[in-house]
């Protein structure tokens, strides 16, 4: 399993490498490469991810019922994912902008997406262990 995380990671970083490089803006429109709004919903799904997995975690442990029942992680995926929620409706706001302009509104529309994910994922834990405590 660490062989195929590690290999994806490589993969990753190998098919980013070039966009990174040749990073320019043509015409004062588009924007290519790694752009700061790009950037920055970036990290907005990253962390919005983090929340989805802590979530769906939290919510596998609940069905074991083992220590506090997801819990602990329920109340995490919460957090993050309410975070994410504010930090990509604020991109959303700052950064105004077609879809392709290096603006970063499509990563802030999938952070919200994966941010919702975790929350929802997250109230079906707290759900489940409000019931069998």
């Amino acid at each position: 399993m660490k062989l195929k995380l590690v290999s994806f990671v490589v993969l990753c970083a190998l098919l980013l490498a070039p966009t990174i490089a040749s990073a320019e803006v043509t015409n004062g429109n588009v924007g290519y490469g790694l752009t700061p709004g790009r950037l920055w919903a970036t990290m907005d799904a990253v962390v919005g991810l983090i929340s989805a997995v802590i979530g769906g975690l939290s919510l596998a442990r609940s069905v074991r019922r083992t220590g506090n029942g997801g819990r602990n992680g329920s109340i995490v995926a919460m957090v993050l994912g309410l975070i994410v929620l504010v930090y990509a409706m604020v991109h959303l706001t700052i950064f105004t902008g077609d879809f392709g302009t290096g603006v970063g509104r499509a990563g802030a529309i999938i952070a919200i997406v994966m941010g919702l994910t975790g929350m929802i994922l997250a109230g079906l834990t707290l759900a489940r262990s409000l019931r069998a405590g």
